[in-house]
């Protein structure tokens, strides 16, 4: 029997909503962490931003990780957020995230909330977590399990190291396979609109682009069909040319468990063996967990959740 394990989705700060999750899943405090007599947890990544209690998340987190009570791999916020506060070698005020309005409002909360030394301790403990988890039956990554671009990561961590400003200098290479591999990670794969069209993200923003369903296969459909959201995605067939080897997550492979993707309602499985346990807690939604207890056939009846506090 495999151990069991409770995957959690994207916390963004609430650490009151963490709490409260925890102890409902049956885990009481250990130190700054929680522990469970006879299961651990696994954090989907995106610690940081948007919510009041950024640092108690950090510290919850990364207790329960260092006292072996759970894993935790990186989110695109961690990311970003390393990149933001890594200059670039030579210069004075660049950096690899640049400093923009849009950049500095989406890591606003934490540039409030976290002192310089806690900023760079956690900074420090973002670039030791990995992007991807496989263990004893089951995987855990961010935003998409792709094979060959988690491999292409975990390669270039091992050759230039840890989220360095050498790793970072290729990842933030646009066309470079380093960088093509952590947007399909780390942000999900995305699809560029036929030529005119456009939509209006949930964040407000005007893209070209939509984020797919990667874990279904491509073939047959429409943007509409397969794109990954709500957006107004126009109905046209597929440019084949853009599917960058797209054949969806197979379904004898084990399980896997993302965040990411700001999902509402109620929690469901998005395939047989894929489920998404981010459902938007920072954006009056829930913050969801999933208990898995070695099943290869994922099931609705095994999301926990509690809704955001008011």
């Amino acid at each position: 029997m495999n151990n069991p394990v409770d995957i959690i989705g994207d916390i963004h700060g609430h650490a009151g909503e963490l709490k409260a999750l925890l102890a409902s899943l049956g885990y009481r405090r250990h130190g700054t962490g929680f522990r469970h007599s006879e299961r651990s947890g696994v954090f989907a990544g995106d610690f940081v931003d948007r919510g009041p209690e950024i640092g108690e998340v950090i510290a919850i987190a990364r207790a329960m990780v260092d006292s072996g009570d759970a894993r935790a791999v990186m989110g695109n916020h961690e990311y970003n957020a390393i990149a933001f506060h890594t200059r670039r070698p030579g210069t004075l005020d660049e950096w690899f995230r640049p400093h923009s309005a849009k950049n500095r409002k989406q890591h606003q909360a934490t540039l409030d909330q976290l002192s310089p030394r806690e900023l760079d301790d956690a900074i420090a403990w973002f670039q030791t977590l990995p992007v991807a988890i496989e263990l004893g039956g089951f995987r855990v990554v961010h935003a998409a399990w792709r094979d060959q671009p988690i491999a292409t990561i975990d390669r270039e961590l091992r050759s230039r190291g840890r989220f360095t400003p050498e790793f970072l200098t290729e990842s933030e290479r646009k066309g470079s396979d380093l960088h093509a591999a952590i947007e399909d990670v780390l942000k999900g794969p995305e699809l560029k609109l036929p030529a005119g069209h456009r939509i209006v993200d949930k964040a407000g923003h005007s893209r070209d682009t939509v984020r797919v369903k990667w874990y279904e296969s491509p073939n047959q459909r429409t943007y509409r069909d397969y794109h990954f959201g709500s957006d107004d995605v126009p109905d046209l067939a597929i440019d084949p040319t853009l599917l960058r080897g797209m054949t969806g997550y197979p379904a004898e492979a084990p399980p896997v468990f993302v965040g990411h993707y700001w999902l509402t309602g109620t929690p469901v499985p998005l395939a047989a063996n894929v489920a998404c346990t981010d459902y938007s807690v920072a954006k009056a939604g829930k913050l969801v967990a999933y208990r898995w207890d070695g099943e290869a056939v994922l099931s609705a009846k095994k999301f926990h959740w509690v809704e955001q506090a008011v």
